[in-house]
């Protein structure tokens, strides 16, 4: 593989709000993210500072970088660390788990195993933790995303019987999956 697959520096901010906007205009964001482009682009330079920040600490969140040869940010994914009885996204976590959020690569670099490598790191970060020491990681996608579904099944995740509502779209529903 030509990426290399590293954890984000806190001093990339730039870079990082760079692929977040990028991901934030696929044609699946509406679907696969819990913000919109707009929203984003709002934000000051200090909010992707502190984000960056904070997953190049990895204490609660960590975030993964695929680098390609040219320097070039081709994919991400984030983890955040949720201790049994917290709620950061959907309902309380029933053990000491980890959640994957943020998932994006770049529509020229799909198909190409980047994913797959993205989603090792973040595996091997999560059963890596010594406290808490991680019982699942998760992941909640929308049920109408068939295309993440796809890869979060090729890359292991079976799904649970857990469901939860969608922020901002009530309607809707979300799958957990774990594995």
């Amino acid at each position: 593989m030509e990426h290399v697959i590293r954890r984000v520096r806190a001093e990339e901010w730039a870079r990082a709000r760079e692929l977040r906007l990028a991901a934030l205009q696929d044609p699946l964001a509406p679907i696969a993210f819990y913000e919109s482009y707009e929203q984003a682009l709002g934000q000051p330079d200090s909010f992707w500072q502190e984000r960056t920040s904070s997953a190049a600490a990895g204490v609660d969140v960590v975030q993964f970088v695929a680098e390609a040869p040219d320097g070039r940010w081709d994919g991400t994914v984030s983890v955040l660390v949720e201790p049994k009885g917290s709620a950061r996204i959907g309902k309380p976590a029933p053990v000491d788990q980890t959640h994957v959020v943020g998932v994006f690569v770049r529509a020229e670099a799909r198909g190409s195993g980047l994913a797959a490598e993205l989603f090792r790191a973040a595996l091997d970060w999560s059963w890596a933790l010594d406290e808490p020491r991680v019982d699942r990681v998760r992941l909640l996608f929308h049920e109408d995303n068939e295309r993440a579904a796809g890869l979060y099944r090729k890359v292991g995740f079976v799904p649970s019987d857990d469901t939860a509502p969608v922020p901002e779209d009530p309607p809707a529903r979300e799958y957990e999956i774990r594995r």
